[in-house]
């Protein structure tokens, strides 16, 4: 689409122009400190160290590129945010050089001096730059003349949009309607769909734009065959994120467009592999060398406090909804009238040294067994009763997506304090968003970050771990 070209072309030509600005930076600060502060030594030197910045300024470009290309309308803080990472990059490439082959030929000073110099020339060139290229770049013969063609509603939603895409060059003449007069409407009214030929050719339209998918596949016929008789570029801007209340996913397979409502990156067989490996590292080690020891602990405490059997066995819901048998230690009394009741601070149902097993998450050890089975991975959302489950999915229609993923140990919703006793709805919908947050954005990382933070909250843990 035009307006994507434009934006990472418009992208690109910063980025550019950022190196090009910081190639004349970085020696215009070299002759002055090699002139007035002190000579420097090994002129030459300070050439590798220039490559290595603009390799570091590529590779955070490059990056974010990727992720997130706009460099339009952005708030102070995000350009602060940009900069900051830019800095970063370049820097820590030469840190890492000059760690690496403890090169002393270059002056510290003149790099830490340096760098405060690119992050004010970067912010500068962020702050004025991509505007003034616009404005230079789709200006005149670059504008595009352009007729709406649908309901005035749907102008109304698309409204801000087009006016934050007046810098890329999008010019609105006016719009089409089902009516020939509708008010009030953000831009002038012209006719209905049938005069589609008539006003483009008034107007020398070079772009339409249809809001919203055409009910009626004749009027969808007739903007084609109007656009391509007049060489007009034909352009589909879909509500579909409105009409289905949830965030829209293209993808492209096998000559079909499929729309879906999340990414799920454990659907990739090789991310499955490497959360797998993960499992299985963390695993084996705690089944063959912690868990031995600890159930002769816990075994122990049972027989003082609460004697019975080592294990609590319950069926959970798990992948797909599909019933496992989870293990934990046992922290409550034999004779126990409500087994499917959730535990509250204080229950009388769990036996003193229990409680202490449960604040500090010893109970779930026997888990890492239910992990080696494949029954579980040790980073997911966590196992429900089944009864629970039927009783959640009433406050959230989503509930049942965390069964698109293995449950897990410990869950994103854990380590962000989401534990315990669910009182209200609220608590419900904070934990099941913090568990598909975690489905459409799973990363090595998340899992590390996620068990980094559990190994702490075991020795430091939060208020509703009871």
């Amino acid at each position: 689409m035009f307006v994507t070209q434009r934006i990472s072309g418009l992208y690109s030509l910063l980025a550019i122009a950022q190196c090009f600005l910081a190639t004349l930076l970085y020696w215009a600060h070299f002759f002055i400190m090699d002139s007035v502060y002190a000579e420097l030594a090994q002129p030459e030197r300070y050439f590798l160290y220039f490559i290595l910045l603009l390799v570091g300024l590529g590779m955070e470009a490059a990056y974010r590129f990727k992720t997130n290309p706009r460099i339009l309308h952005l708030a102070f803080a995000d350009k602060h945010r940009i900069v900051l990472r830019q800095v970063i990059s370049s820097s820590a490439v030469i840190a890492f050089f000059l760690v690496a082959t403890k090169d002393q030929a270059v002056s510290r000073v003149f790099l830490f001096t340096f760098v405060p110099l690119l992050y004010l020339a970067l912010l500068l060139s962020l702050q004025f730059l991509p505007p003034a290229m616009a404005r230079r770049l789709f200006k005149k013969a670059r504008q595009e003349n352009t007729i709406l063609v649908g309901k005035v509603e749907n102008a109304i939603v698309l409204q801000g949009w087009l006016e934050r895409k007046k810098e890329l060059g999008i010019r609105i003449v006016g719009m089409l309607s089902e009516k020939a007069v509708e008010s009030p409407a953000p831009y002038p009214v012209l006719g209905t769909y049938s005069d589609l030929e008539r006003v483009a050719r008034d107007h020398s339209v070079s772009q339409i734009i249809i809001m919203g998918l055409p009910c009626e596949n004749e009027m969808f016929r007739w903007c084609v065959m109007v656009s391509e008789k007049l060489g007009a570029r034909l352009v589909v801007a879909t509500n579909l994120q409105q009409q289905f209340m949830h965030p829209i996913f293209l993808e492209q397979e096998d000559g079909l467009q499929l729309l879906g409502l999340r990414e799920e990156p454990l659907e990739n067989p090789f991310n499955r592999m490497i959360k797998r490996l993960l499992d299985l590292a963390i695993s084996i080690p705690v089944v063959v060398f912690v868990l031995p020891i600890c159930c002769v602990i816990v075994k122990l405490l049972q027989a003082i406090f609460s004697p019975g059997p080592l294990f609590y066995k319950q069926e959970r819901a798990g992948l797909l909804n599909q019933t496992f048998t989870i293990l934990k230690f046992r922290t409550m009394h034999i004779n126990n009238p409500d087994p499917t009741r959730q535990t509250m601070q204080q229950d009388p149902r769990v036996f003193r040294s229990g409680r202490w097993l449960r604040r500090y998450s010893l109970d779930e050890l026997p888990q890492f067994i239910n992990v080696l089975r494949g029954e579980m991975s040790v980073v997911g959302p966590r196992p429900h009763l089944i009864e629970h489950n039927e009783l959640f999915s009433k406050v959230m229609e989503n509930y049942h997506v965390r069964a698109l993923v293995k449950p897990g140990i410990t869950g994103l919703a854990q380590v962000r304090g989401f534990r315990g006793e669910a009182q209200t709805e609220n608590e419900i919908r904070q934990r099941v968003e913090s568990d598909i947050y975690y489905i459409e954005n799973w990363s090595l990382s998340l899992d590390l970050s996620i068990i980094v933070r559990t190994v702490w909250q075991v020795f430091f843990p939060p208020k509703s771990a009871y």
